[in-house]
């Protein structure tokens, strides 16, 4: 069985939805973020399955396939990925690699995990987040907290939805200020 890791960029107080611009995903500038890229690309070599909701799955297919001088390698790694985007609308994916998922989400999801391969990749794409979550589906949250408070914006959990205790696996601070925090349901 695949594991299944909701990778998310989440702000201190719980926002994984991005209203204002404390996520720049070509990196910041002002900012060393080589060590953040680094542990990013780490775990885009485990993965060999990106699954997306549909709104992300075209905000990133409007923006990195046009990205020609792209210094940090996400735009190769969406090249080559396997992406599976879920969606009752969209018929064709226009990007290379890409599959359509239709009809129950859930069981979708599940015959992709029970496939061989490496980790399946879900971030950003809340709804399908907060679906798969309350499916039981996720084996891994890989969480890059920045040091920032966004005030508003919707989490990664469903509403209601509770977690009686999740397994740390790995916890790490970078140079910018962000930390991945690794855990897993106990």
């Amino acid at each position: 069985m695949r594991t299944l890791a909701i990778t998310q960029n989440i702000t201190v107080d719980g926002s994984i939805e991005m209203i204002t611009d404390w996520f720049d995903p070509q990196g910041q500038a002002a900012v060393d973020m080589s060590d953040v890229l680094e542990e990013s690309h780490r775990q885009d070599d485990r993965a060999d399955a990106l699954l997306l909701g549909r709104q992300t799955f075209e905000d990133f297919r409007g923006y990195w396939p046009v990205q020609t001088e792209d210094p940090t390698g996400i735009t190769a790694y969406l090249d080559r990925v396997a992406k599976y985007v879920v969606s009752s609308t969209l018929t064709d994916p226009g990007w290379q690699n890409s599959t359509v998922l239709t009809g129950d989400p859930v069981e979708a999801i599940r015959r992709l995990k029970a496939e061989e391969g490496q980790d399946i990749v879900l971030t950003g794409s809340i709804t399908l987040a907060h679906t798969v979550i309350a499916a039981g589906l996720v084996d891994e949250y890989r969480l890059f907290v920045y040091p920032t408070v966004q005030g508003r914006g919707r989490g990664l959990f469903p509403e209601g939805y509770e977690v009686p205790r999740l397994r740390l696996l790995e916890s790490r601070a970078f140079r910018s200020g962000i930390t991945l925090q690794r855990y897993a349901p106990a």
